[in-house]
């Protein structure tokens, strides 16, 4: 039998990393606060669940000043997308197994 979970991915098994993956999907980037606001996280939470993501290769970091204020924008690899969709589709696999023997 066919492991139908083998293709799910560990580096987005946590609802924080996917979120921040889900977001850098549809958006070019997106910056440190837009994330916590939009994931409803603390700064420490988000820092970490990034830090995780760049440590896979899955995100970049980037660091500039606007208005002399810093502003830390994230954005998704094309490695990090790659992986992310077969992920995605690995779980919409999961989900439309129909009459699977346990």
């Amino acid at each position: 039998m066919k492991n139908i979970i083998s293709n799910i991915n560990k580096a987005f098994d946590h609802r924080v990393r996917l979120g921040i993956m889900s977001v850098l999907m549809v958006n070019d980037f997106a910056d440190f606060n837009s994330l916590k606001e939009l994931l409803g996280v603390t700064d420490g939470n988000i820092a970490s669940h990034i830090k995780a993501l760049e440590k896979e290769g899955y995100v970049t970091v980037e660091k500039s000043f606007i208005d002399r204020k810093p502003n830390t924008r994230y954005s998704a690899t094309s490695s990090g997308r790659k992986d992310f969709k077969k992920h995605i589709d690995a779980i919409e696999n999961l989900l439309n197994q129909k009459n699977q023997k346990l």
